[in-house]
């Protein structure tokens, strides 16, 4: 079974690089559609969903958590997510080939030996690559994209603690890393590809 997984910086192109990717080895790309299916599997807003997806659900809990705090829905709500974003990961992988980005879908299904790859850039490629895609009516100052950058990294990095103690973005917890500074995304799918082909002995 042929299983890629793309955990990516924050701007530096990794969902486009999964998309494209995919469509390159004819096989499904699983992202915001993960989203989708936890929110019709838990029957919640899919904004809320999103909201949850990839963060440390510790941040959601009282400061003092009590036994009468257990079963409230600020706590149970973010747990319930999760548990089933985990599920439906590895469903979608189960079911065969495909690329999955980010939910921590390298740890995830490590017993499926998939391919794990990192993508990441340099601030200012990745400063630009937010611009490009901001809705044009959106005024956001290069401080306030920085200042995303940041929060977004850091709550990816949270949220792989809940799975591993391997470090996101550690170059020895994957097999590829592939830095897109400066690079059009669609200009390294071929070689990206022909790894992916190579690793998993097909061609």
């Amino acid at each position: 079974m042929k299983i890629v997984t793309i955990s990516r910086e924050f701007g530096s192109g990794g969902r486009e690089l999964g998309k494209r990717l995919a469509d390159a080895l004819g096989v499904p790309c699983y992202d915001h559609e993960i989203i989708e299916m936890v929110a019709e599997k838990c029957g919640f807003d899919k904004k809320y969903v999103s909201h949850i997806s990839e963060k440390d659900i510790r941040v959601f809990y009282p400061s003092t958590v009590g036994n009468r705090f257990m079963n409230s829905p600020a706590i149970q709500q973010p747990v319930k997510i999760v548990a089933a974003q985990h599920e439906i990961v590895r469903q979608l992988a189960r079911q065969g080939d495909c690329v999955i980005v980010g939910r921590c879908a390298d740890v995830l299904c490590q017993d499926m030996r998939p391919l794990n790859m990192f993508v990441y850039a340099d601030r200012l490629s990745k400063l630009r690559r937010c611009e490009d895609r901001a809705d044009e009516n959106e005024q956001i100052s290069e401080k306030e994209i920085y200042r995303r950058m940041k929060q977004i990294d850091k709550e990816r990095a949270a949220y792989r603690k809940l799975f591993t103690d391997e470090k996101w973005g550690r170059k020895e917890f994957y097999h590829l890393c592939i830095n897109t500074s400066g690079k059009e995304i669609k200009a390294l799918i071929p070689a990206v590809a022909a790894y992916v082909n190579v690793w998993f002995g097909i061609g």
